[in-house]
């Protein structure tokens, strides 16, 4: 499958390195890093994360999730990838209480949501915060390669939404005050496209009532088999 082209500026040459290197590796995946890990955590719990399962941290960054879900699972049972390994190893080394819990093998750059490497014991997978700074191809990307997962019972991710059509033209401002466009960065979507494109790549989407940071919605997908 060819690789999408985007304009996303987490991959500009030098981008986690030099924030890597001024020590802001929490600051790049987002902010509101113990609020957002904890509602990350928490959604997949609700949504059925026990302990004994496996999960794929999908755009996992700094392991915001990573340092709160490796203690909860079982040794071995984080899997985590992102486009830049870098950002990956920053986390491991600075964010993990038990870093023997949690192989660094496990952690994987793809930035194409190939999920190459990854075994086919996960049952969740989880995307908090990363398509809306990537165009909806790649949201289509991940749905088509998570099908390879046949144990997959559960795959959360968010998105931004524009209320209708008009409004999805032009820019909106979301509830918590972040500005979403159509065509850059950080994206909206309506929601009858998203369902549309989940259901013909063979995905069943429910959308969460949970209340997110930044006017983020979560969506539930399910496969169709």
């Amino acid at each position: 499958m060819a690789t999408i082209v985007s304009t996303n500026p987490y991959e500009t040459e030098g981008f986690y390195d030099t924030a890597i290197a001024a020590g802001q590796h929490r600051a790049i995946v987002g902010g509101r890093w113990e609020e957002t890990g904890r509602i990350e955590l928490g959604v997949l719990q609700a949504a059925g994360l026990l302990p004994h399962h496996h999960l794929l941290d999908i755009g996992a960054g700094a392991l915001r999730l990573g340092c709160k879900a490796v203690p909860y699972l079982e040794p071995g049972h984080y899997w985590a990838t992102d486009a830049a390994r870098s950002i990956l190893l920053a986390g491991y080394n600075a964010e993990l209480s038990d870093p023997a819990r949690l192989d660094p093998v496990q952690l994987i750059e793809d930035a194409d949501f190939a999920f190459p490497g990854i075994p086919n014991t996960i049952t969740h997978a989880i995307a908090f915060a990363v398509f809306p700074h990537l165009p909806a191809p790649h949201l289509r990307q991940a749905f088509v390669n998570l099908h390879r997962f046949e144990k997959l019972e559960t795959f959360l991710f968010t998105v931004f939404l524009a209320p209708n059509a008009a409004a999805s033209k032009t820019p909106f401002r979301q509830p918590d005050g972040v500005v979403t466009h159509l065509d850059r960065a950080p994206y909206h979507l309506l929601v009858e496209d998203l369902t549309a494109l989940a259901h013909a790549a063979g995905w069943r989407l429910s959308q969460r009532a949970d209340i997110l940071p930044r006017g983020q919605i979560l969506f539930a997908a399910r496969p169709m088999r």
